[in-house]
């Protein structure tokens, strides 16, 4: 990332950064109000993240609708600024909506006080405009992963601490109907690919997963199947 700033990656997985399809299929929502800014940064993610799907959305309601409508997102790309919305009020009703969905502010603006509070708000990155390419190979497994990834000032240190591993037998109190929708989890599937191959309502599927989340302290799909991916797939 050839930017004056060094970078916050707090925690990180080294195998799931090499290999984020380990996690499962990645739904990434781009919101951004020009057209070319949304279009670069879906081809820059499908290529370095392939199987990836992007929804764009061109300005804050669109955001907010796609992400009702879209029940598997894995993180959204948010521009700080766009027609219907300016600063941190878009990017807090924005958060309203996700249900803890990981949110990265995109910005032409690097400054401290802002960097700070839209972490403090919520999101849980913060890309500069500027940013190199190669910036996502790192932004996104940070904050898929269940860490915060920010710039810091030039000279600062990052102290990444990566997760312990799953203890053993982590998955053991899970039911039987549990296990078989992290099995299809970990296949890439959707809700409701889910739903269909095992005969029961998309809204089953969403009841189990809260409740298997809740119960292994992680607060999105994606961290879901990372943990399980390295816990070893359910039996």
């Amino acid at each position: 990332m050839n930017h004056p700033v060094g970078n916050a990656r707090v925690p990180v997985d080294s195998a799931f950064a090499k290999a984020p399809a380990a996690a499962g299929a990645l739904r990434v929502l781009i919101a951004d109000d020009h057209a070319l800014m949304r279009r670069g940064l879906a081809l820059v993610i499908k290529l370095r993240f392939p199987g990836t799907t992007v929804i764009e959305a061109g300005s804050l309601a669109d955001a907010v609708r796609c992400a009702q409508e879209e029940s598997d997102l894995s993180a959204v790309l948010f521009d700080l600024r766009m027609g219907d919305t300016d600063g941190l009020p878009g990017v807090e009703a924005m958060l309203r909506v996700l249900d803890g969905v990981p949110l990265v502010v995109i910005s032409g603006t690097l400054d401290a006080s802002l960097i700070s509070a839209c972490i403090r708000a919520g999101a849980r990155g913060f890309l500069p405009k500027g940013s190199e390419a190669e910036a996502l190979d790192h932004a996104l497994p940070v904050v898929l992963g269940g860490g915060i990834y920010a710039p810091l000032p030039r000279g600062a240190m990052a102290s990444p601490s990566p997760p312990a591993p799953p203890p053993p037998g982590i998955l053991d109190s899970l039911t039987a109907r549990q296990r078989e929708i992290l099995a299809l989890l970990l296949e890439g599937r959707s809700n409701k690919e889910i739903a269909r191959s095992l005969g029961i309502l998309e809204g089953t599927i969403k009841v189990h997963l809260r409740s298997v989340m809740q119960r292994l302290g992680v607060h999105n799909r994606t961290q879901l199947a990372l943990l399980v991916s390295r816990a070893g797939p359910p039996a």
